[in-house]
């Protein structure tokens, strides 16, 4: 019944591929915008913002960008937690070398350079691919996490060996930095992902993302019905690079507020993958459900021992929760290998048939 179709009819081939050829998916997005520019921001705490908005929006963008890479281009990378630092290192370096920038120009100049990056580790993609494209990617991952730490240009030669982010203003307004305020880096996050994620959807629903999804579905055929192979996998680590760059950017100077060169080694790029994969590869909407999964339902089951009165230690808490998300997880993928976003195709066109069982 909240997906019933009657009436809707569509008279042109337009209408036919919208972005939303269901009127109540329209109603339903309206309504997550609604939760998140107006409701959240009112009701939130800071911790809510810290431990639960901010680092869903960052994680979601980041495997948004590994998604096209993965999902769409169906090209292996296991660097993606590097590329995330390269963003991060070069938004640092500009706002140190150049402090009268705008934060959103400088947000989207790191991205360029963590693309940049990406084309060059991208090019064994051209010879080799699946499996052993994967070891390359991680070859990149160990690669640039070293230079990241001997490299001490990159963090102004400060003994720590960290970067530390400095108080940014954006019209008389601090986005960034000791002194920002958490409603005020949520609004500026959630804005980027918005930007971010409009033109994914807009670049995947296109001629660019239907040439990536022939390469994923079979390379030599999609070759020779005239497309260049070595000009599709590059575009697509460029665009994958370019997200995962301002995702990284956007986790140090609108979330952690300091950084080290270990923070960007592999068990990021592990957890990247991981929301990528549960959420359903070749999705967007997968990449908002897998980070809600395993980014935000920790930190909710973390409050029930203490919400609930029982006398459980932190560290006993802590393994109950590894365990029951990966319990979840095992169950997600037993239910729906496609993930979650399949999962809730499936409920969606049963909403949509309803009360018909076929």
């Amino acid at each position: 019944m909240l997906y019933r179709v009657a009436g809707q009819y569509k008279t042109s081939y337009q209408a036919d591929h919208a972005l939303f050829p269901v009127r109540q998916d329209a109603w339903l997005l309206g309504f997550i915008l609604l939760l998140a520019f107006v409701v959240f921001p009112l009701t939130a705490s800071e911790f809510a913002f810290r431990a639960l908005l901010i680092p869903v929006l960052i994680y979601s963008l980041a495997a948004l960008g590994l998604n096209i890479l993965t999902g769409y281009a169906g090209q292996l990378s296991l660097g993606t937690g590097a590329f995330m630092g390269v963003g991060a290192y070069a938004c640092y370096k500009l706002v140190t070398i150049f402090p009268e920038l705008n934060l959103v120009v400088v947000l989207a100049i790191s991205g360029l350079f963590s693309a940049s990056v990406g084309v060059v580790f991208g090019l064994p993609s051209l010879r080799i691919k699946g499996f052993y494209l994967a070891i390359a990617t991680l070859a990149a991952q160990f690669f640039l996490v070293w230079l990241f730490q001997k490299w001490a240009w990159l963090y102004n030669y400060n003994s720590s060996g960290a970067i530390q982010v400095p108080n940014i203003d954006m019209f008389g307004i601090t986005v960034a930095g000791p002194n920002a305020r958490a409603v005020t880096q949520y609004y500026f996050v959630l804005g980027m992902v918005s930007v971010m994620t409009l033109l994914a959807i807009n670049i995947t629903r296109g001629r660019i993302g239907r040439i990536w999804k022939s390469v994923r579905d079979m390379d030599i055929a999609a070759e020779l019905v005239g497309i260049n192979l070595m000009r599709a996998k590059l575009s697509a680590f460029f665009v994958s690079s370019y997200i995962v760059g301002v995702a990284g950017a956007l986790f140090v100077f609108l979330w952690r507020g300091a950084a080290e060169a270990a923070l960007f080694d592999i068990p990021l790029s592990f957890r990247v993958l991981f929301i990528a994969i549960i959420g359903g590869l070749g999705s967007i909407l997968g990449n908002y459900l897998g980070a809600i999964l395993i980014v935000a339902l920790p930190v909710l089951l973390n409050t029930v021992p203490a919400a609930l009165g029982l006398p459980i230690s932190s560290a006993t808490v802590e393994h109950l929760n590894i365990m029951m998300v990966g319990a979840l997880i095992i169950m997600f993928l037993i239910v729906e290998p496609h993930g979650l976003s399949a999962f809730w195709a499936t409920i969606r066109e049963k909403l949509i048939l309803w009360p018909f069982p076929h």
